[in-house]
Formats: C-alpha cells, structure tokens, sequence
C-alpha cells in the first residue's frame, strides 16, 4: 500500500464543493473516491488540501490517498481520469510520504479571481468570470491589493473554519492584472477563512466602482469593521496551486 499525491482541476458548477456531503449531493470529493473504488480502493477518505464552496473551480486541487497499486504513475493518472467524469482530471501523480496529508502539509493556497465589466449577460464568460457593470477603477483596485500583504485579523473578510478559531492571516501576495476587457485577481496566504477570497474581490470591486469609500477597507484591516455585506459569486474563483515544502513538491 502507497500514499500518492495528486494534482486535479475540476469545472466546480455542477459541484456542491469539494467536500463530500449527503449521497445526494454531487461533490469532488465523492466523484473521485467513485473512481478510486472502480480501480480496487478501499478506503474510507480522500484526504484534500482544502475545500472548495459549490460553483468554485480548480486547476491545482491537491488530494491523497492509499493505493496497492502496481502500475506506473503514469497508469494510475489515465486510469483515473478514465473513470472521474469529464467535469474533472488529474494532471499529475506522485508517490509521497506515508504520513503526508495534502492541508496540514501545506504552506501556501493561491486563488485566482476573474471579473469583466460588460452591461449585457455573456452566458459563455459568466461561467468562469463574474460580470459587474459599472466598471471599476483600476488604480483603485492596485491600491486596494497593495494593503494586503502581510499578516492582519482578516475578520471583516471571513470567518473561521472552526468556531472561535484564530482570524489573523498572512497574505505573500494580491495583485490585479488586466487581460483584455478582464480583471484578474491573485491572492497567495498560508490559509484562508471562510468566503475570504470572495469578500475581498467583493469589496475591492465596490470601491473600485466608487459606490463605497476606499477609506473604509483601511478601516476593515485595522479594526476589522466590514465594508459591505455579501459575497462575489463563486463561479469566478479557482484554486490554482497548493505550496510544499521542496520534499513534498512535484518534480519540475
């Protein structure tokens, strides 16, 4: 029996998240222990680097599991992706340490955020990007991501996994680029909170459209006062690369 170490990208907008939940829920999680049962597994759980809401994409997902398996690791990942729904694919395959665990291992998450200004619905885009109209500032919104880095209480952008749980983070990076008519938004932290990515891109993009004072995010990581109330959607967000330390990398 062998811990392998897989990277996965999924589509999320069928997905009610990552995490497996009731039968009746469609999950990451659930379709690829599916697959792993049809190949001989039989475990009770994934292990995963971390969950993903419904609706929310991923291209560098981590997850693990124990497998006697005795093919290549090249066998494994097209055995895999033979048998996991085509909302879903493993790019990569390694063996790793009997005690890894792709959460509690890992140093850094970074998430990708995308939006476009357009008045009109764009069906096709909006699967993967949210669309906001009026169209936002971009000064404001590199200013808005250069406050970011470094370690603050992130309260007024999320809450704890776990009740009564630490609230500071550490941000490495935030950044917006654009890209055409699009906006992209990265953010790298140790850990997030829960919806953090979501209400960060939410408020940077209110005041980035001059609906809400840009003095108020200053207040929101000094006293942690929130800004406004709600959430971007969740079709804009994708999970793209979970940080090891070198032992527990991928080769390049």
């Amino acid at each position: 029996m062998v811990r392998y170490q897989i990277i996965l990208a999924y589509d999320g907008t069928e997905f009610f998240g990552s995490q497996r939940q009731a039968k009746s829920r469609r999950t990451v999680q659930g379709e690829l222990e599916n697959a792993l049962r049809k190949m001989g597994w039989a475990g009770n759980s994934v292990l995963m680097a971390g969950r993903t809401d419904a609706g929310v994409h991923a291209s560098g997902q981590v997850a693990a599991f124990d497998l006697g398996w005795n093919h290549s690791l090249e066998d494994l990942r097209n055995a895999l992706n033979a048998n996991l729904p085509a909302e879903m694919a493993v790019s990569r395959v390694r063996t790793a340490p009997a005690d890894f665990h792709p959460r509690f291992n890992a140093t850094a998450r970074l998430y990708r955020y995308c939006i476009f200004c357009q008045r009109n619905r764009d069906p096709l885009r909006e699967r993967y990007a949210w669309r906001v109209y009026p169209d936002v500032d971009g000064e404001i919104l590199h200013s808005l991501a250069a406050m970011l880095p470094g370690k603050f209480d992130f309260a007024a952008f999320g809450s704890p996994p776990r009740p009564g749980g630490s609230t500071e983070r550490h941000l490495m990076q935030a950044s917006w680029q654009k890209q055409e008519d699009e906006w992209i938004f990265e953010v790298q932290a140790n850990a997030f909170l829960y919806h953090m990515v979501r209400r960060l891109v939410l408020t940077q993009v209110v005041i980035a459209q001059k609906k809400v004072p840009a003095e108020k995010f200053v207040r929101a990581l000094a006293e942690q006062v929130e800004v406004t109330s709600g959430i971007a959607p969740s079709n804009g967000l994708t999970l793209v690369e979970v940080s090891y330390p070198d032992n527990l990398k991928f080769e390049i």
